[in-house]
Order: C-alpha cells, then structure tokens, then sequence
C-alpha cells in the first residue's frame, strides 16, 4: 500500500513496461511540462496528438524533448480528441489524457459507441489525496462527473474506486459513505443511501471492499472521533476510499483540503477500458505529474 504520491511516481518509474500515453490536443504547456518529466523518468512513452506547430513551439520552451516523443498532427481539438481515444481502443496506447480540449468534448470521445472506451460501466472520477501528517494515501469519489448520482450510480461509483484501489495495492479497500451523521436519518436521502450501500456490499454486490455508512467525515478518518461516539465498525477511524453524497460535497472537500491542508493530489476517470487523465486547468504541473503516474501504476494493475 503506497503512503504517498512520491511512492506512487517511484512505483510507475519502475513499472517493467513504460506506460503509452496518448494526449489529445497536446498544445497545452502546462500538460506538456508534465509529460517532460513523465517521458524524462521513463514512466511513459507520449503520443502528442495535436497543433503540431503549437506543440513543437510549446516543446522547445518546456524543454521536452520530441525526439522521445510521437507527434500526430490533428490541429482540431475535438478531432484530435477522437484520434487519441481511438488509438487506446486499437491498443496503440493504454491511457489518454485530456490536453486543451473541452472535458465535454474528450468525454464524448470516450464514451463513443463505434471508437471509444465505453465498457457499460458507469463513469466516475477518483482522486488521490496526499494529506501532510496522514499516514496513508487516502482516496475520494467522486468530486467531478456525477451531479446528483443515484443509489445505482452509487453502487457503480464506489466499484469502480475500489477497482482503482486494489490496482494500485490495496487488497481489499475500506470505503466510507459518507454523509453528516452517523445514524440513518429517513429525512436525510444520503445517510440512507449510505446505509443501503454498506449492506449491498455485505450482499456481495459490492466485491473486493468492505463499505461502511453512514459515517461522518471525522468518524470515517479519526479512530479517536469513531471511538468517542461509540461507533463499532470496520471502516470507522481506518477509511481508505471516502464516498461523497454528490458532486457539491466533492468539489469542497477536495478543494478544501488543496487550499487549506495544502495537499498534493492526483486523478483519474475510471470506468472505461482504459484510464483518463482528466486534470483541471487550475491543477499545478505537479498535480498534473502526479496524475499521469497515478494512472500509469492504475493501467499496469488493470493489466495484471
């Protein structure tokens, strides 16, 4: 089980095979910085699909060197979004990420029933968060895609977080479903959906995790706030993935802990046949870094 992004970067350089990442309008230097570095510590082997003049002017300013690279001319964003998903799908690649093209417009690419990734599965976002002064890497789902998801979307949400878990070490993840208390409330829709989820898990329609909720964020990543208020349970105090009611209470948890706890944290979309590197256009070059090795650890455990 990896503590921290920095074991994540030296798991994916050591990676027995480099990774092939596929960028889909690739003139974006903040991206490009980062696929440096990736390239740079062998990590991944890049294919910038994109402007070709932009991306060779961009590449001489980072310093990237496109010796080490492929460039697939396609000066249309969302074409070149298309060529980089397809080129998963053929197997050319084994993750893409998305560069200066709409979220809206890759995702479309993704999800396209004749060259995308579609798997029927739902997709989410999971994010690794390297919080200072806790001791493990610890996961949240999903702060990104899903407005308001169901209590079936929240079933495939936290599969496919766990799936992401378990590719990257650990065996069998502790999930809190998180909501403002502890006890089932019949008036509060995402302490009872809590409460469903960890008995659908119990059933065995969750597999490879064991789901616990409610809980309270404080119950969830403190053994001390757990035992105080008497909660008895396996997750409790010891959360390694934290399930977030909807999308609202995601995006301010997440950005909460960058801003105040300064953390450090990496992101993938999970759900389709291969890894998306989706970052924010606001995320530093090394969230940006961090992503592509955290999704280059998740592909090679998807391969295993």
């Amino acid at each position: 089980m990896y503590r921290n992004l920095d074991e994540i970067r030296e798991a994916a350089k050591n990676l027995p095979n480099r990774q092939r990442l596929a960028v889909a309008a690739a003139q974006d230097q903040d991206v490009l910085e980062a696929v440096r570095d990736a390239v740079d510590w062998g990590v991944v082997s890049a294919i910038l699909v994109g402007d070709e003049a932009q991306i060779r002017q961009l590449a001489q300013a980072v310093n990237l060197d496109l010796a080490k690279c492929q460039v697939v001319a396609e000066p249309d964003p969302v074409a070149a979004a298309r060529k980089a998903v397809a080129m998963v799908a053929a197997g050319e690649a084994d993750l893409v990420m998305k560069g200066k093209v709409g979220t809206a417009d890759i995702l479309r690419a993704v999800l396209d029933k004749e060259q995308g990734l579609r798997t029927g599965k739902l997709l989410s976002h999971v994010t690794a968060l390297d919080i200072e002064g806790y001791d493990r890497l610890l996961f949240m789902t999903d702060g990104a895609m899903n407005i308001a998801p169901d209590l079936g979307q929240k079933v495939q949400i936290v599969q496919n977080a766990v799936d992401v878990a378990r590719a990257v070490g650990i065996a069998e993840p502790k999930v809190a479903a998180l909501a403002a208390v502890e006890l089932v409330n019949p008036d509060m829709p995402a302490a009872v959906e809590a409460a469903l989820l960890a008995k659908m898990a119990q059933r065995g329609q969750i597999k490879g995790a064991i789901v616990d909720g409610p809980l309270a964020l404080d119950n969830a990543v403190s053994l001390h706030s757990a035992q105080v208020k008497g909660i008895v349970s396996p997750v409790a105090g010891q959360a390694d993935i934290l399930m977030v009611p909807d999308i609202e209470a995601g995006n301010v948890l997440y950005k909460s802990i960058v801003y105040f706890a300064r953390a450090r944290v990496a992101g993938v979309i999970a759900g389709a046949k291969a890894p998306v590197v989706l970052t924010s256009r606001s995320d530093s070059h090394e969230a940006k870094l961090d992503s592509i090795a955290f999704s280059a650890v998740f592909a090679a455990g998807l391969n295993q």
